[in-house]
């Protein structure tokens, strides 16, 4: 195989590659979404349990968010690793 085939060929399996990692960001966003969704649920249902459920929901908020962190990582190191 020529030099400059492979070389395109593997630019091109790296970008497919970084592509299929992010991915997981769209369940990031929906993760998001359900969180603070839930949130506000709950809070309109018993607005004196505001106080302990923030808290929880901001470690929800979080993980959810290093979720995403993580797979944005992987692509980088994925296409200039």
């Amino acid at each position: 195989m020529d030099v400059e085939v492979a070389r395109i060929l593997t630019e091109g399996l790296k970008a497919i590659g970084a592509g299929c990692a992010v991915v997981a960001l769209a369940g990031v966003g929906a993760g998001i979404g359900l969180v603070f969704a839930s949130l506000i649920s709950s809070t309109a249902r018993n607005p004196v349990m505001q106080q302990k459920l923030f808290p929880i929901t901001m470690i929800g908020f979080a993980l959810t968010e290093a979720i995403g962190l993580f797979a944005l990582v992987i692509a980088f190191l994925i296409l200039y690793g």
